[in-house]
């Protein structure tokens, strides 16, 4: 839609103004036109343009003037500059001054089209930037999680809704979908908050380590056990402690954390004496727990004790709006971090990430984003600044939906359509793609139902 767009033309020449009022107004833009340079300035200050046409060479106030003061007044502003008397001088003083483009007379009205087109994109784009930092803005000052997706916002109202009943909770989803910052945000919206946040990765431990960081040991418990030392459950009391990747803790370890779920106490490696703990747990995995429960390396009443509610994250490619939002959301925190002006990412780059599976999920996007600030000397992160395989390749992962690896026939379908999909139902293409004949490809589609038309 055009409508919103507004558009300042100025030019001292009746004749070349009213075409180009003509020609923008049936673009579809709002336009507003003037000959006169000082009338232009005075129109600036009563109200703001999202482009500004101007001719350079004009009486008592030229263009550079009216670029001059479009980008104090409005630095979002993009003025494209177009005049008789074109030099390499003006052109090069124009855009140090910040000028979109500009122009030399006589011009064709296709190339003023094409040019102006590319100016209300780079301003569209610009005006969603500016609307995700102020949501980025809004969400910091009152959760913890970056999203507008309709699904994770319900998750955030459940988990909201549950914090302070001081339940456990499971939470599943995908590596890098955010499980630590759901437990995270379970705690601080508890009657817990002010209480300790503990946190522990089951599968990053022997069993004997793992015994050691959740229940601590004793003086001379064990060779090297030289002073006492307190446990995660013990330390963790009047708070909550986060078990990371529960089902890949060993079986007897399970009995151990089952017995202090359910007595409210913890004994230390070489203990006697019982101690009393206060501790709400909330486990994580990423793995399908009941498959795992299944194979019998997970415990069903472990299981049944840590689920009294559970949240499942779905993949970052399930919910892609929230793809912008936080990308702008890490662009901010590494442009700060790394002191740097970056403040922009290019609609390509940005059409890239969106159609980009994310296999990764959020942790991916933050490291894609962080690598892109680091890389880009202006202030836009563009294509060329992306992971080179991201580039490169399309990449599709399969996941598997609702419990379910989809079937080699159902991905064949799948792919078939994305092909079809992608170049406009053009057959003969598509089967050049796939590697078919055209025949072969109209007995797939006549096979699966997919229309032989």
């Amino acid at each position: 839609m055009q409508g919103d767009i507004k558009i300042l033309i100025v030019d001292d020449e009746t004749i070349t103004l009213k075409n180009l009022e003509h020609v923008m107004k049936k673009e579809g833009y709002e336009v507003v036109g003037t000959t006169s340079g000082q009338n232009a300035l005075k129109i600036l200050e009563e109200q703001q343009f999202d482009i500004v046409l101007t001719d350079l060479k004009m009486e008592k106030v030229d263009g550079m003037q009216i670029l001059k003061r479009s980008r104090k007044l409005y630095p979002d502003t993009e003025v494209i500059m177009i005049t008789g008397y074109a030099t390499l001088e003006s052109a090069v003083q124009t855009m140090k001054y910040g000028a979109f483009y500009y122009i030399a007379k006589p011009f064709k009205l296709d190339e003023v089209r094409k040019v102006v087109k590319e100016a209300v994109e780079k301003v569209r784009l610009k005006r969603e930037n500016r609307l995700l930092r102020e949501q980025i803005e809004k969400y910091e000052g009152k959760v913890k999680i970056i999203t507008q997706d309709a699904n994770m916002q319900r998750l955030l109202e459940t988990a909201k809704q549950i914090a302070p009943t001081d339940c456990n909770v499971l939470i599943t989803g995908e590596s890098g979908t955010g499980k630590e910052l759901f437990a995270r945000y379970i705690h601080f919206n508890s009657g817990r908050a002010t209480g300790p946040f503990f946190a522990i990765n089951c599968g990053a431990f022997t069993e004997e380590l793992l015994s050691n960081e959740l229940f601590g040991h004793e003086k001379g418990a064990f060779t090297g056990a030289t002073t006492m030392k307190k446990g995660l459950i013990e330390m963790a009391s009047n708070g909550t402690l986060f078990l990371d990747e529960i089902t890949e803790m060993p079986s007897s370890m399970q009995v151990k954390l089952l017995r202090a779920i359910q007595e409210r106490e913890v004994l230390r490696v070489g203990g006697t004496e019982l101690l009393k703990v206060d501790v709400r747990f909330i486990a994580a995995t990423n793995r399908d727990i009941h498959d795992v429960m299944k194979s019998g390396r997970f415990r069903q009443d472990l299981y049944f004790r840590l689920n009294v509610v559970s949240l499942h994250i779905p993949p970052l490619s399930e919910r892609r709006d929230d793809i912008p939002l936080l990308s702008n959301y890490f662009l901010k925190k590494y442009a700060t971090l790394m002191k740097k002006d970056v403040t922009e990412i290019s609609q390509d780059a940005m059409s890239l990430l969106m159609n980009y599976d994310l296999p990764g999920n959020v942790r991916e996007l933050e490291n894609i984003i962080e690598r892109g600030v680091a890389l880009v000397n202006g202030n836009t992160i563009e294509v060329a600044h992306l992971p080179e395989d991201l580039r490169e390749l399309s990449i599709r992962t399969f996941r598997k939906k609702e419990g379910k690896i989809p079937s080699l026939e159902e991905q064949e379908i799948a792919y078939i359509q994305w092909v079809l999909n992608e170049v406009g139902d053009n057959k003969t293409l598509a089967a050049q793609i796939l590697g078919i004949d055209r025949v072969s490809l109209w007995r797939k589609l006549k096979k699966y139902g997919m229309g032989t038309d």
